[in-house]
């Protein structure tokens, strides 16, 4: 995903503005893995080999997400996340 691919997203949910938080990145700067965060919601959108899964709560699925999301766990710091939502410590 490039960088400013940002500013045509929105939150799916309720159209507000998402965060960007690039764990890593190829060689052309495009965002490789990274994660999408409404702060209005708090719902987050993983970017995963370059593409942003915003797919609908109903669609996704916890068991294929939780080890990708137990892998940045460094990279979120004390944030948690639970039912598609960034918890705040």
């Amino acid at each position: 995903m490039k960088k400013d691919f940002i500013y045509k997203l929105c939150c799916p949910f309720d159209k507000q503005e998402l965060d960007l938080q690039i764990f890593t990145e190829d060689l052309n700067d495009e965002v490789r893995e990274g994660i999408l965060i409404c702060n209005h919601c708090k719902r987050y959108f993983p970017i995963i080999h370059g593409i942003p899964i915003m797919s609908p709560d109903e669609y996704r699925e916890t068991d294929l997400e939780l080890p990708v999301m137990k892998r940045w766990a460094n990279e979120l710091g004390s944030n948690k996340v639970k039912n598609f939502r960034v918890l705040e410590k």
